[in-house]
């Protein structure tokens, strides 16, 4: 991981970020590609619980929730506004 990339866990509420890779494998791994989170995929972290697990993210137009454990095998680049 280079200093810019982040595991997704770590992105604040309201920051954006674009995926770099996934580490997860088998059912897990299919499970995250199939809500859409391949490399080049915008996310948006919306909303956290009282607990802080899970977190709300915008994933392609719509809201997943995702455990910490499934969003640390997410590796992302932060996004800066111009």
């Amino acid at each position: 991981m280079s200093i810019a990339e982040f595991e997704l866990t770590q992105l604040p509420v309201g920051g954006f970020a674009r995926v770099v890779g996934i580490k997860a494998e088998g059912l897990v791994r299919n499970r995250l590609l199939d809500l859409g989170l391949v490399p080049a995929t915008v996310v948006e972290a919306v909303r956290k619980s009282p607990a802080g697990d899970p977190i709300a993210y915008k994933i392609r137009g719509a809201l997943i929730a995702l455990r910490s454990e499934e969003s640390r095998q997410i590796t992302v680049r932060a996004l800066v506004e111009d």
